[in-house]
């Protein structure tokens, strides 16, 4: 025997009943016999609740949503059945609709609504929507039979959630199907789901996943080998698709995780209605009514062995929770039985529970909705207690959200909840409350609401690791830095995706004149055309502000111009557990308190600061600085030469050529600045020594590192940049002059920044051929450092010091390195 269920959505118009009928067709070639249990169209019952509601007060308005969901069906019955057989389905069809006008006439009349009128009336559209589709089945000449459930199931009067019979309700079952399966051609049996019927042939319903119910029901009385549950997805997920797009199909699934990614959110299916199925071990397949060739979820006993640990992340977006605590509820037995027996007296479904072992507060999870109830309640229950003192308080918070992990391969698993917190640590979702049954099957956090969706994903990436974990990256600045950058990402993006288990995925970026912000991605083969077709005119700030309202896990913040204004922003993004990546010196070399904010804000948070190419491109200066200081190593000198563009003229400066054609030539090549006095200056060179002595552990301000003048007065003052130019011609005996000297002792010029004894000078120097910086070359740069363990050989780092493509590679490195922080 084949039962088939078929929900809401999956009879909600004409095309998908059409497509309802083509998947029952397809099991009808199988030569087994068919019983399939549908549900209302949907959004027909909650049409019937509020008629009953508006029909309760009074208000005669109903009758307006009577007549749309008559026409609904009248829709389908144009549409599906022969023009010649419409007639009498529109007779019957219109008779039971004549039963529901005369029922709610009664109701509006007296002006009250039972609930077991309430379940008659809701009845009512599974019972039109099952009747339309059995006779669109027999119009297709397929042996078919309307089933009324209410004949064949029974249950007590309690009405909306009744209780039902098995020995009755198997007996009829059984009985029925008997007669059923012994006439010719085995008609398929069409059966109304959600419904049964008292022994005095009263209407229930069946409560809160009915149609699954009446499935399950049948389906154990006839001791099926599967059941189909038909909906409109490809069976459970990993997690609900419309907040993780990452999310994939769970092929098996357990009854035990299925129950617990259900009671928290997945509402695929409802497992309690299920029970009668279980309880008989018959397999139950959720498929996708609009994709049928897809395989689906089995949920069974036992499922395959999966190489993940935890199966599903399901979430519950909006609950209160009820915190009760009280040093008088120290060890003194009975408080949690009074507390959840007052629950249970009143009918307070709670979701989660979680107490702390010093017995000082309980903690309970409900639907917000009652929130208040329950606390007057509590209140009124407790008064004696929080009179004398041993309760402190009862407070609701609101605005949170419950994320349930879900696995069978938790069980005695160690780690999962390190990774669990540690990756909502990372992200800044700070857990209100935990809680772990001893089953070991779930790890239950509850959190601000705000954070949901950020939390979901930065768990999906983290658990399923098929799915490369995401950096989500906002780019400010797409000069040359930055474009390079962007290309940089798009030709190794494979690669990390592949090999390194990283998908780095540009979600936002401006410049001085657009900015576009893509929550999705913005695909980099053409970001250029899209920043200028689809951006918006830059605002700095509510280009930062919409960072922080997006609120997306592992995200990364990179400032790739030497713009002042922008590092204004960068304690408010850290703060907001938002990474910094830059390689703009500002931020570092400016007031030492600054500084150590930056620092300790991005420590307190957990997120990182990032400024490699501050010093040296991309050069692994600061990281070595870093490193020695972690290992404790403590520094004595450091010697540098940090301007590539000093490098080459003093590499290129030689006798017979003069000091201004050699600038003017490294102007021409772009090495310099437009005004190359902002490299001759020594300014760039000193913020770049400042920086290094802080991560030494050297408190200076900008105002202790001394720049001794490369250029005469009058090159300086220059008006212009040719007056410039100028001045450098007519001052170069003075250059020459140095160049002679030094050459003269066997030495070579070198512009060189040094800190030693808590004092940083920036100056020219000759050095001699024992020393590092002789042989330099070209504009490399390069980092000398004495320490309590390089003390008798410096340790040396040198290469080239600056250019667009070791600049953004360095960057890059940055951006790489916070993906593995998040692993």
């Amino acid at each position: 025997m084949q039962i088939l269920k078929f929900g809401g959505t999956s009879v909600g118009s004409v095309e998908s009943i059409k497509q309802v009928i083509a998947i029952i067709e397809k099991h009808r070639q199988d030569g087994s016999p068919i019983a399939v249990v549908f549900s209302a169209m949907g959004g027909v019952t909650n049409q019937l609740i509020e008629i009953g509601r508006m029909a309760t007060t009074g208000d005669t308005d109903y009758m307006e949503l009577v007549r749309r969901i008559e026409d609904r069906h009248f829709n389908v019955i144009k549409a599906l059945i022969p023009v010649k057989e419409q007639g009498k389905v529109v007779a019957h069809v219109r008779g039971v609709i004549n039963e529901l006008e005369d029922l709610l006439r009664g109701v509006s009349l007296i002006r009250e609504l039972t609930l077991r009128t309430h379940d008659l009336i809701t009845s009512f559209g599974e019972r039109l929507s099952t009747l339309i589709i059995a006779e669109c089945v027999k119009s297709r000449g397929i042996p078919a039979q309307f089933l009324d459930a209410r004949t064949v199931i029974k249950t007590d009067a309690q009405f909306g959630q009744a209780g039902v019979n098995y020995t009755r309700t198997n007996e009829l079952v059984k009985a029925h199907f008997d007669k059923v399966l012994g006439q010719p051609g085995t008609p398929i049996q069409l059966i109304t789901g959600f419904i049964g019927s008292t022994e005095k042939n009263e209407t229930t319903t069946l409560g809160r996943g009915g149609s699954d119910y009446t499935a399950s029901i049948i389906g154990a009385a006839l001791n099926a080998d599967m059941i189909d549950i038909w909906t409109d997805v490809d069976g459970m997920m990993t997690a609900d698709p419309r907040k993780v797009p990452n999310a994939f199909n769970i092929p098996t699934i357990t009854y035990a995780e299925a129950m617990e990614l259900s009671h928290f959110g997945a509402k695929v299916i409802y497992p309690p209605s299920l029970q009668p199925a279980f309880a008989r071990n018959i397999p139950i397949r959720v498929l996708n009514t609009f994709n049928p060739t897809h395989a689906g979820t089995v949920v069974s006993r036992t499922a395959e062995r999966r190489q993940y640990t935890i199966t599903g992340i399901s979430s519950i977006d909006d609950i209160a929770l009820v915190n009760v605590q009280g040093s008088g509820m120290i060890g003194v037995a009975g408080v949690s039985a009074k507390l959840f027996g007052v629950l249970a007296a009143h009918k307070i479904s709670v979701i989660l529970i979680s107490q702390a072992s010093s017995e000082h507060s309980i903690c309970f999870a409900i639907d917000p909705r009652g929130a208040e109830n329950v606390k007057a309640i509590l209140d009124s229950e407790f008064a004696t207690e929080i009179e004398h003192g041993h309760i402190d308080n009862i407070a609701i918070e609101r605005d949170l959200s419950v994320i349930a992990t879900v696995g069978e391969g938790m069980r005695k698993s160690s780690g999962i909840a390190g990774k669990l917190f540690s990756v909502l640590g990372k992200n800044g979702v700070n857990i209100v409350a935990v809680a772990q049954g001893s089953s070991e099957i779930n790890i239950s956090v509850v959190i601000n609401k705000n954070n949901l969706s950020k939390a979901l994903n930065a768990l999906h990436n983290i658990f399923f690791q098929s799915e490369a974990r995401v950096l989500n990256l906002y780019l400010v600045g797409t000069g040359l830095i930055g474009k390079t950058l962007l290309k940089q990402i798009f030709e190794q993006n494979e690669f990390l995706r592949t090999e390194k288990l990283l998908k780095v995925c540009v979600v936002g970026m401006t410049n001085t004149r657009k900015m576009l912000l893509a929550p999705r991605g913005i695909e980099l083969d053409a970001w250029h055309e899209r920043l200028l077709t689809e951006g918006v005119t830059t605002s700095l700030p509510a280009f930062v502000e919409k960072i922080k309202d997006y609120n997306l896990p592992n995200s990364v913040f990179i400032d790739c111009t030497s713009d002042k204004d922008i590092v204004q922003f960068y304690e408010s993004l850290l703060d907001a557990n938002i990474s910094v990546v830059t390689p703009n010196k500002v931020a570092n070399s400016g007031p030492y308190s600054e500084y150590r904010r930056l620092q300790r804000t991005a420590l307190n948070r957990g997120v990182k600061f990032l400024y490699e190419t501050n010093v040296g491109a991309g050069l692994p200066i600061i990281n070595t600085v870093q490193g020695l200081m972690t290992a404790g190593d403590r520094f004595l000198k450091i010697e540098a030469i940090l301007s590539g563009t000093l490098s080459y003229i003093f590499n290129t400066f030689r006798m017979g050529t003069s000091f201004a054609d050699v600038v003017r030539e490294a102007k021409e090549k772009g090495y310099t600045e437009p005004d190359p006095r902002d490299d001759l200056s020594g300014q760039d060179v000193a913020r770049k020594i400042l920086i290094l002595a802080r991560e030494a552990g050297f408190p200076l301000e900008p105002e202790d590192v001394t720049i001794n003048n490369l250029l005469p007065e009058s090159c300086l003052s220059a008006p212009t940049i040719p007056a410039f130019f100028d001045e450098l011609e007519r001052n170069n005996a003075y250059f020459e002059n140095l160049l002679t000297s030094a050459e003269a002792k066997g030495e070579k010029l070198r512009f060189v920044a040094s800190f030693e004894q808590n004092k940083a000078v920036i100056e020219l120097r000759s050095v001699g051929p024992e020393h590092p910086f002789y042989m330099l070359s070209g504009s490399d740069n390069i980092v000398s450092f004495t320490t309590e363990r390089y003390k008798e050989r410096p340790l040396v780092v040198k290469g080239p010091g600056a250019g667009a493509e070791v600049t953004a590679s360095g960057v890059f490195a940055d951006v790489v390195s916070i993906g593995s922080y998040l692993a």
